[in-house]
């Protein structure tokens, strides 16, 4: 007997891996069996019948965030999501929003001027960044690609003033050298053949851990592929692959980003910097899961 993997099974019934992957752990595919944390599957094997799930209320972590989502639903996980991410990635980026202010645009697409003066730059990026995570909901099982990752990049940056210079690039790749922490970054020239080779080594991985989503990240925000927006696209990618694979996602906190700006300096030397600092807002983000409760 032939065995398959839980990508060439998924490429041959058009499903997701995810998909696959649950329907092995509940299963529903006979004979197939687990080595180490490889599912091994017969190459003969029938693609279970579809469960309707209509009547039924959403289980897992993706699917409560993608109802209360399509359902506008206020007060929820979805609601609670959306203002910690945008807040606190912003706020790592230099936004001056308070987060009462993220919330007021989320909530009435208006902001308080109460506090000083306003970046319009702030305003815009704020709410670019809810239609960022909307997308990333929508499309949360999808693998990732460059055209993807580079829609998410048009969406944060449009309308601001970056996108008004004609060199800036908004929803393509730098067309010129930047720096990052002070330390050089891929050149523009060579942006698009290392993007292409990082993606293609995780898009191999038969299955993917919190650690291969974080391994990505640090490559990413090395080639800095992007003239601006790099940690927040990072960051929204991260979310979107924790969804994918059935991790805990986090939000990495603006209180937390010396850890974290030191974890992904140092990954090659110690990895436990960067893990720790994740696995705490993993803890945090699961604090949420549990006043809502959500099972993960």
């Amino acid at each position: 007997m032939r065995y398959l993997s839980v990508a060439e099974v998924a490429k041959k019934w058009g499903i997701s891996e995810r998909s696959v992957r649950n329907y092995c752990a509940n299963e529903r595919i006979p004979g197939a069996f687990i080595t180490g944390k490889t599912w091994n599957i017969p190459e003969d094997a029938v693609k279970p019948a579809r469960i309707n799930k209509k009547n039924t209320e959403p289980e897992t972590v993706l699917e409560v965030l993608r109802d209360e989502m399509v359902h506008n639903i206020s007060g929820g996980l979805y609601h609670k999501t959306q203002i910690e991410l945008a807040y606190n990635s912003n706020h790592m980026e230099g936004s001056r929003l308070t987060h009462d202010q993220t919330r007021y645009i989320f909530e009435t697409n208006t902001v308080g001027a109460d506090e000083g003066v306003l970046h319009v730059d702030d305003i815009i990026e704020t709410s670019n960044h809810f239609r960022c995570m909307d997308k990333i909901i929508q499309k949360a099982e999808i693998k990732l690609t460059e055209k993807f990752i580079k829609e998410l990049h048009l969406i944060l940056k449009s309308g601001t003033s970056d996108s008004k210079v004609s060199w800036f690039a908004v929803g393509d790749y730098k067309k010129r050298p930047n720096e990052v922490g002070g330390m050089t970054t891929t050149l523009p020239e060579n942006v698009g053949s290392e993007m292409k080779s990082l993606i293609s080594k995780y898009n191999a991985l038969s299955e993917v851990t919190l650690d291969d989503i974080l391994d990505f990240h640090v490559k990413f925000e090395r080639i800095h592929p992007f003239q601006d927006g790099n940690g927040r696209i990072g960051r929204l990618i991260m979310f979107k692959e924790c969804l994918k694979h059935d991790i805990v996602p986090f939000i990495i906190e603006d209180d937390m980003k010396i850890f974290y700006y030191r974890g992904l300096s140092e990954w090659d030397n110690e990895k436990g910097y960067l893990t720790d600092t994740c696995l705490a807002a993993q803890d945090k983000y699961k604090s949420y899961l549990d006043y809502f409760r959500i099972k993960y």
